[in-house]
């Protein structure tokens, strides 16, 4: 039921969002030189890598930060970003590619946010059941804070998912993404993290 639902809510969203669509990757485009979209490799279910789209928001050849649990560096005023870019990330509008991810079943609407392949080093046995279910284009970590919660918050709050998921939460988690996504909630964590240069992408 999960996956039906998945592909046909998926498949409606991309059609009413095509104008969306059009309209970011020519404002992309104009922003900076370099590709409209931007792969990034996801840990999957199982840990099975794949490319999860997404608009791109950074100037090509950024260097790749880090923060010390391994997340990627997202923050307020970040000079690798776009004005473009900034704008996509405050309203979410960077991660609807991934309607195409989740279509191809890489991904479902609700689930954890995948993580980087490298960051399973990072992983406790527990955290490894997170990995028993589709990552999602947004889950109960991002509507209960989203990139402002420590990395032990949202490991907690993937597994308590993973452990009751229903339609019913499900939908519930989508219904609570809205006001989050209109008031641009969480989109930019902490900032006293201290970023680590670990390699190269945009």
């Amino acid at each position: 039921m999960k996956r039906a639902f998945d592909f046909c809510a998926s498949l409606v969203a991309l059609v009413l969002v095509a104008p969306i669509l059009a309209i970011v990757a020519v404002a992309v485009r104009v922003s900076s030189p370099g590709p409209v979209l931007f792969r990034a490799r996801r840990a999957g279910v199982d840990g099975r890598p794949f490319d999860m789209l997404k608009f791109r928001t950074m100037r090509q050849d950024s260097p790749d930060l880090r923060n010390p649990d391994g997340s990627t560096f997202n923050a307020a005023g970040d000079p690798r970003v776009t004005h473009t870019g900034a704008w996509l990330r405050r309203t979410s509008l960077d991660e609807l590619p991934q309607l195409w991810n989740v279509i191809c079943g890489d991904m479902s609407l609700v689930g954890p946010r995948p993580d980087l392949p490298d960051q399973l080093r990072l992983y406790t046995e527990a955290d490894y059941q997170r990995l028993r279910v589709r990552p999602g284009l947004t889950g109960l970590a991002q509507v209960s804070g989203r990139n402002r919660l420590t990395w032990q918050q949202r490991r907690a709050l993937d597994l308590e998912y993973v452990s009751s998921q229903s339609m019913w939460l499900d939908l519930s988690i989508l219904a609570r993404t809205v006001p989050g996504v209109l008031f641009g909630r969480g989109v930019f964590g902490v900032t006293d993290n201290e970023p680590h240069d670990e390699s190269r992408q945009n």
